[in-house]
């Protein structure tokens, strides 16, 4: 079977994927410098599959480093690229942090990849490209704008290096867009992680809930939405993992040359915060105390997916609901707390 180079794989997206790979019958390899996520997830993602995959701690900013990573191992079909820091928020106030470790590390890896023959490459984009959209659902012809903040500048720019790339050289490449990933692995026994206070909305809602945070406060109640709240399309990670599952197969059955294919993965229905806290209540049952705050630098209004590409490319469409994944992510608080 192929052998799949993951990196940033114990991260939240890249575990996931990396259990479907495995459950598939893939050889996995991952590298990650483990600067926001556990080596801890290998005995999970065993637990599950009962499989090990190969792990390198590497980080791919370190050029020295990754040379010689890919020197001593150049036998992949294909990689699918994870790693780079992902906090809207965060990247707004460490711009540098951002633009240094999201693109150097791209360009370290395509580097030493093609350097070995290795020209299949998954990466891992973002919804945060199209900026704010005026025209919804956005579908791959939709108009890059300007970006609303340095971490959705950093995707536009690996997506643009990766395009070049392509065209220039034996590469070729898929990037999915995704909306906003959320859930967990239906075992409870991987989810997402975050170190500190959360970024994302679900998990400051699960910890909410259990009591790690006393409020959760939702940003901007003004906007021209259902309900005043920002409007996102929340994307289970299970079927977010099964979607790079059919990317890779994608490239590796291609007969195309410079092929580059952007593909938006999402459900194509847009939920807005409110909702989603309103649906999270329902399914768990769970009372939440939420405030309205003042709106966040570097969020967009609404954005939500048109998948008609995902499912005539892919052959793929998303399985779960929003009440699976808040019900999933809340399975996993749980057992996260019961482990405390």
């Amino acid at each position: 079977m192929p052998h799949i180079l993951v990196t940033g794989g114990t991260g939240y997206i890249g575990s996931h994927t990396v259990v479907e790979l495995l459950t598939a019958n893939y050889t996995v390899t991952i590298v990650d410098n483990l600067s926001r996520s556990s080596a801890n997830v290998l005995t999970s993602i065993h637990t599950i599959t009962g499989k090990t995959p190969h792990f390198v701690q590497l980080d791919l900013c370190d050029a020295t480093a990754v040379k010689l990573f890919f020197d001593t191992n150049n036998s992949f079909d294909a990689i699918i690229h994870f790693a780079a820091y992902k906090a809207v928020g965060e990247s707004v106030q460490e711009p540098l942090l951002y633009y240094h470790n999201n693109v150097v590390s791209i360009i370290n890896l395509l580097q030493n990849a093609l350097a070995h023959d290795i020209t299949n490459v998954v990466f891992s984009s973002s919804c945060t490209v199209y900026g704010q959209s005026t025209a919804l659902p956005v579908t791959e012809l939709t108009p890059r704008l300007a970006a609303e903040s340095p971490y959705g500048n950093t995707k536009q720019m690996c997506e643009d290096i990766l395009y070049d790339t392509v065209q220039a050289t034996a590469l070729q490449c898929v990037s999915l867009r995704y909306f906003n990933p959320i859930g967990a692995h239906p075992s409870a026994l991987m989810g997402e992680l975050p170190l500190g206070v959360p970024n994302n909305l679900v998990p400051f809602i699960t910890q909410t809930a259990i009591g790690k945070r006393a409020q959760l406060s939702i940003f901007g109640n003004d906007y021209n939405t259902i309900d005043g709240t920002c409007v996102r399309d929340y994307i289970h990670v299970m079927d977010l993992a099964q979607a790079h599952l059919k990317a890779v197969q994608l490239l590796l059955t291609t007969t195309q040359t410079h092929y580059y294919e952007i593909i938006n993965i999402g459900t194509g229905v847009g939920s807005s915060v409110l909702q989603a806290v309103q649906a999270f209540e329902k399914v768990t049952g769970q009372t939440l105390n939420y405030q309205y705050a003042p709106r966040r630098n570097g969020d967009v209004e609404a954005m939500y997916a048109n998948v008609d590409k995902a499912s005539q490319l892919l052959q793929w469409k998303a399985t779960y609901t929003l009440k699976d994944a808040l019900l999933h992510q809340w399975q996993w608080e749980q057992a996260l707390h019961a482990q405390e």
